[in-house]
């Protein structure tokens, strides 16, 4: 949901969309030949999902903002892929067992990351599994091959080179400490922040992380790296 021109509690706009996030210094995974997603939790039966087979679904398009949990805000992105509450019921829903009652799913990446949001976020109307960004397909810095988009929520929600999905029927137990604990939920116009404290408290220790953060991330930046050949692992 985008509020006009206006950002959420605590956040400041910058310029273009920064490379961010946990590998930091390490250039992106490898995208596969053959991309897909693997399917697993609470289905009747685990599949792998080919990415290919996303061609079949309707496509959709949002213009949205992402916000960065440290404080910063890219603005007026242009996403285009598959409305989640599409794949979601043209594809997983078929395969649960009658009477299952999901509610979260956990997001995973090719570079490890892992993350987990409840139902009602995701069925939302701008979520997506987005495959291209302001009209080229995504690059490896951002989400190579298909990303989830939240944009209501802060991008640690917002998996990249996503890989798996696994459906559960009730929250996992969180196993972060205390420090940098993640909101389960993560909404930004909520501020959403952290998992045991108020937002506006831990705005001045995430902002103070994003300069050595940014610079780290952008010494793995695709426009660093060296031409390597695509794999299958």
């Amino acid at each position: 949901m985008r509020h006009g021109n206006k950002l959420p509690p605590g956040q400041r706009r910058v310029e273009g969309f920064p490379r961010f996030g946990t590998h930091l210094s390490r250039p992106a995974p490898p995208v596969p030949l053959d991309p897909l997603i693997e399917v697993r939790g609470a289905v009747t039966k685990e599949f792998d999902l080919p990415l290919a087979s996303l061609s079949s679904l309707p496509r959709k398009e949002i213009t949205a903002d992402f916000h960065c949990v440290a404080g910063w805000s890219a603005t007026g992105l242009r996403w285009e892929g598959v409305s989640f509450a599409t794949f979601y019921r043209a594809v997983l829903e078929p395969a649960l067992p009658t009477g299952t009652s999901i509610t979260h799913l956990t997001f995973r990446g090719l570079d490890g990351w892992k993350a987990t949001a409840a139902i009602e976020d995701l069925l939302a109307e701008d979520v997506l599994i987005a495959q291209n960004l302001n009209g080229r397909p995504l690059d490896s810095d951002h989400g190579a091959p298909v990303r989830l988009v939240s944009p209501s929520q802060y991008g640690y929600i917002n998996v990249k080179h996503l890989a798996g999905i696994e459906l559960l029927t009730a929250a996992p137990a969180n196993t972060e400490g205390p420090l940098l604990r993640s909101h389960p939920r993560g909404r930004v116009w909520a501020e959403e922040r952290h998992g045991l404290l108020p937002g506006r408290v831990v705005r001045p220790f995430y902002r103070a992380l994003i300069r050595p953060i940014r610079f780290l991330s952008a010494r793995g930046a695709r426009d660093r790296q060296p031409e390597r050949p695509r794999s299958s692992n």
